[in-house]
């Protein structure tokens, strides 16, 4: 029986940025799966885990990626699953949040940062490059 392709959880509260994203991504052979909020990915989470996640930064409060990729971090069983952030909140309000360092990603409770509009080749790249890391 073949192995099934990675699954990768993407969160955002925007429908959109899902269904495009969804959308790139199965195109590049992953499987996707999709939640509006750290609370709705952490429940998606306890079934099948994703071999990879992706979040916004801002969905219903400003750090609530931030929050949701540290429970991510902090959970012993994901652990190591790689976190991307992709947020538009230096566009949208202004805020640079771009880490510099690895540390400052690291202190992020992500492997990888992109503003939005993340161009596709590059987020498949990265995703290619932390899966297998992974």
């Amino acid at each position: 029986m073949a192995q099934a392709p990675p699954l990768i959880l993407i969160v955002d509260d925007d429908a959109d940025f899902l269904a495009i994203h969804q959308h790139i991504l199965e195109g590049a052979g992953y499987r996707t799966v999709t939640a509006s909020s750290g609370e709705e990915a952490l429940a998606a989470m306890a079934g099948e885990r994703p071999d990879l996640v992706i979040t916004d930064l801002m969905m219903r409060a400003l750090d609530s990626g931030c929050s949701f990729a540290r429970q991510v971090k902090e959970d012993p069983r994901l652990a190591r699953t790689p976190v991307i952030i992709l947020t538009s909140v230096t566009s949208q309000m202004g805020l640079d949040f771009r880490p510099r360092t690895p540390e400052d990603l690291a202190a992020m409770h992500a492997d990888a940062y992109f503003d939005k509009p993340a161009p596709s080749q590059a987020l498949v790249e990265k995703v290619r490059e932390l899966l297998d890391r992974k």
